[in-house]
């Protein structure tokens, strides 16, 4: 039976970790780190999402705020929000909470954001240093499933690493994260998405297998080898006429049937779900100690 990769117990741990730092940096400049986020229409699941970032940001002692947009908002005001907020100081992190509507290029609204204030990591400048393997902000996922790994002394050098999915959040960059020569990385890896002719021929190799391709319980058992690390980041609702909601929250995998053959496995939820936020706010930090730094308060 599996070890269970505790997101949500690890999240916390960094979230008090950063408190700590937070509060020690007040104490010496009188500042703290800043975050805006910027969220446009009404979406439920954006909104709950943008919520859960400010109360992060506030039980930590930092400064939070939201910015509201119709979904009718001009591209150029948007733009000019975000310009904005570039040029605050009191904010060191700039969240654009995706998906924006349609008549608004979201690349466009990425690249106007500073990256020394890309906390979400998806400026191309942020992530061409991913690439290459220089210092940068790494997307929040990604970052939090390297964090996971390196908490629970999974090893990765050497170690076939398999992907399933190919986004831009996800699988592209932990993808890159992992093939990079230094600790906590160094691995083979395989990407794999909708094109392989037999998924399972790649994926029974994986000695961690990272399932991102948003499809629910998509990994079953004789998909998988013997004590492989399974890390889980689907976020798929079922209905489930038990709930009290009507639905339920499952992953990409299988867990009941993968568990039984896996070493490790991520919970859904509660696994790289929780890391997530963690790590936008370990960002934010970095931004903010990085401008403190550069402005020569430290």
């Amino acid at each position: 039976m599996a070890i269970i990769i505790d997101g949500k117990k690890v999240a916390a741990e960094i979230r008090e970790e950063l408190k700590l730092k937070i509060a020690d940096f007040k104490n010496k400049t009188g500042k703290v780190p800043g975050l805006v986020a910027i969220l446009v229409g009404n979406n439920p699941a954006s909104e709950v999402y943008v919520s859960s970032k400010s109360r992060a940001c506030e039980e930590l002692g930092m400064t939070s705020k939201v910015e509201k947009f119709p979904s009718e908002i001009r591209e150029e005001e948007l733009i000019q929000c975000v310009t904005r907020y570039n040029e605050d100081e009191n904010f060191h992190g700039i969240l654009v909470q995706l998906p924006l509507p349609s008549h608004i290029n979201e690349q466009k609204i990425i690249e106007t954001i500073l990256p020394s204030k890309d906390v979400d990591g998806f400026h191309p400048v942020n992530v061409g240093n991913l690439v290459i393997g220089k210092e940068t902000f790494y997307p929040c996922t990604p970052y939090g499933i390297v964090e996971l790994l390196k908490r629970y002394s999974i090893e990765t050098k050497g170690k076939h690493v398999v992907v399933v999915g190919r986004s831009n959040i996800v699988g592209k960059p932990i993808a890159n994260m992992l093939l990079q020569k230094k600790e906590g990385a160094n691995a083979i890896v395989t990407i794999c998405h909708s094109a392989a002719k037999d998924l399972s021929r790649y994926t029974k190799d994986a000695d961690i297998l990272i399932a991102a391709i948003g499809k629910e319980n998509f990994i079953t058992a004789d998909m998988v080898k013997e004590d492989v690390v399974v890390i889980d980041v689907g976020i798929n609702r079922i209905e489930d006429k038990n709930s009290k909601k009507g639905y339920k929250i499952v992953g990409d995998v299988k867990f009941d049937e993968v568990e039984k053959k896996a070493s490790y496995i991520t919970p859904v939820p509660g696994g790289v779900g929780p890391m997530t936020i963690a790590m936008l706010l370990t960002n934010t930090f970095s931004a903010f100690k990085k401008f403190l730094e550069k402005n020569k308060i430290i």
